[in-house]
């Protein structure tokens, strides 16, 4: 899992903290510990470490006492590691925005990986195509998904304005973030129509805005997607504005 501290506090911990159990579950991996036990223990180390604003990265991981494919003997490990972390971006892109490029790497079908879990072997692409975007001059990369529909950035989902109406990708083969969610229901309860639905490429010159919502990334603006171009508006001005108040409440 991947968390924020704010002020002390770590945000939406409880989702999290099943989150990472539904994940194992998926996996098949059974945890040695409670939800609850998981939650104290993650609190308690960003106290004993001192961070205030930061990050909190719960693992879990099988041990080494089998060898090739079958895992069903190997012990259960968990670990709660914390730091000091500020912006995912660099902060004057959270004003500008970030430019991404268009990976070639895709969201895998559903029924090829546990496509909803948070799980580390879901990132290798995520990592490939980050590096290349970065190598290009990019701040990161907007992945397709398997049918060639827009999917989300590397690590975090994206959403696009289209005459103040917010439209983002139909999460079913990649992760419904918290952050996403909690984006959506702000947008929401701000009386923004928010539309999940199939989107195209060749559909982008429609959209006045673009940002991008994970819990490293918060809400960030976008830029420009290849030689298309966005400009961080009311809309996204407003959720990041109400966003940050939320994570400070």
């Amino acid at each position: 899992e991947g968390e924020r501290v704010y002020d002390g506090s770590i945000f939406k911990l409880e989702e999290h903290t099943s989150r990472l159990f539904y994940s194992a579950k998926r996996m098949g991996i059974e945890i040695p510990y409670s939800e609850d036990e998981i939650n104290v223990a993650s609190n308690k180390i960003i106290s004993i470490q001192k961070v205030d604003n930061g990050y909190v990265r719960p693992v879990i991981w099988r041990g080494s006492e089998m060898m090739a494919i079958s895992a069903q003997q190997t012990k259960t490990h968990v670990a709660i590691a914390t730091w000091e972390w500020g912006s995912y971006f660099d902060p004057k892109l959270k004003v500008e925005g970030i430019k991404l490029n268009i990976s070639n790497w895709r969201r895998p079908a559903p029924n090829t990986i546990p496509w909803d879990t948070k799980a580390s072997g879901l990132y290798m692409i995520c990592t490939l195509s980050k590096h290349e975007a970065e190598n290009q001059g990019f701040d990161d990369s907007l992945m397709l998904d398997y049918r060639g529909y827009i999917a989300e950035a590397t690590g975090a989902n994206i959403f696009f304005v289209k005459n103040d109406e917010i439209h983002t990708p139909v999460a079913d083969c990649f992760l419904d973030g918290i952050t996403r969610q909690t984006v959506i229901e702000i947008a929401k309860k701000e009386n923004l129509k928010v539309i999940e639905t199939r989107l195209k490429i060749e559909d982008l010159s429609q959209y006045s805005e673009c940002f991008v919502t994970g819990t490293a990334a918060e809400v960030t603006p976008v830029k420009s997607i290849n030689e298309i171009q966005f400009n961080p508006g009311n809309v996204c001005k407003l959720l990041i504005e109400k966003y940050t108040e939320l994570t400070l409440s």
